[in-house]
C-alpha cells in the first residue's frame, strides 16, 4: 500500500480527504492520510505563514521517506512568504499561477516525494461544480443564484479571489447559514468526485498525479 500524507488547512478539508478522496484512492492501493497543519505548539488549522508550514513538510518528508507528501492549501489569501508568491508570472490565468507556486514549493522543499498542490482559488470553489447539490440544505432561490454566478466564469476554479467575491464570500452572501465544517464536505459528497474533476482542471491534474504514483 502506497502512503500519501495530505497536509490540509482545516477540518473541512480533512473530512473531504477522508470521506471523498480516500475511498477513490484505496481502490488503487493508495492510502491517503490527512494531516491538519499546526499553527502553534497547541493550535491546528489554517495556513498562517509558510515559515510555520515548511518545517512540518520537511519533517514528514524526512521521517517517512518511503511515503509521498502533498498539500491542499487555498490560493485565496495564501501568505506572502510562500515560495513564488511575490514573483507570480504576468498572467490572468489562475491555474498557471497555482502551478507556478507549486513548482516553487517543490524546489524549496527539495524532496522528490513532495508533490505540492494549491486549490484554485479555495475549497468552496469546488462546490460550484454543481450548485444543485446545495438544494439539500438551502432553497431553490439560493441554488439559482449560485448557478447564475457559476455561468459567468469558464470554470469553478476561475471564480476570483477578491475579498468580497471569492467563492466562500459569494456562498455566504446567498447562504448566510452556510457553515463550512458542517456543509462543505457533505455538499462535496453529494456533488461527487467525478463531477468535480470534470469541472475543475487543476484539481483533476493533482489527483491524476497522485494516481500515477508507483
Amino acid at each position: 500500500m502506497i502512503r500519501v500524507h495530505v497536509f490540509v488547512e482545516g477540518q473541512t478539508e480533512e473530512t473531504f480527504v477522508r470521506e471523498v478522496l480516500s475511498p477513490h484512492f484505496l481502490l488503487r492501493h493508495i492510502y491517503l492520510n490527512p494531516i491538519l497543519v499546526r499553527t502553534s505548539a497547541t493550535g491546528k488549522g489554517g495556513v498562517v505563514t509558510y515559515a510555520k508550514i515548511k518545517p512540518q513538510l520537511d519533517r514528514k518528508c524526512r521521517e517517512d521517506s518511503n511515503s509521498f507528501i502533498t498539500t491542499m492549501f487555498d490560493f485565496y489569501r495564501l501568505p506572502q512568504d510562500f515560495p513564488g508568491k511575490n514573483s507570480l508570472p504576468p498572467t490572468s490565468d489562475p491555474l498557471q499561477k497555482a502551478a507556478y507556486i507549486e513548482q516553487q514549493m517543490a524546489q524549496d522543499i527539495g524532496f522528490p516525494q513532495f508533490l505540492p498542490n494549491i486549490i484554485v482559488y479555495e475549497f468552496e470553489g469546488l462546490l460550484y461544480s454543481n450548485p444543485q447539490a446545495f438544494l439539500a440544505w438551502f432553497d431553490q432561490g439560493v441554488v439559482d443564484q449560485l448557478h447564475a454566478e457559476r455561468e459567468v466564469f469558464p470554470s469553478p476554479e476561475h471564480i476570483n479571489d477578491g475579498a468580497t467575491t471569492a467563492p466562500s464570500k459569494r456562498i455566504l452572501k446567498w447562504c448566510p447559514g452556510y457553515e463550512k465544517p458542517l456543509h462543505g464536505s457533505l455538499i462535496a459528497i453529494d456533488i461527487g468526485l467525478d463531477t468535480i474533476r470534470q469541472q475543475c482542471q487543476h484539481f483533476d491534474e493533482w489527483l491524476t498525479r497522485l494516481e500515477a504514483i508507483r
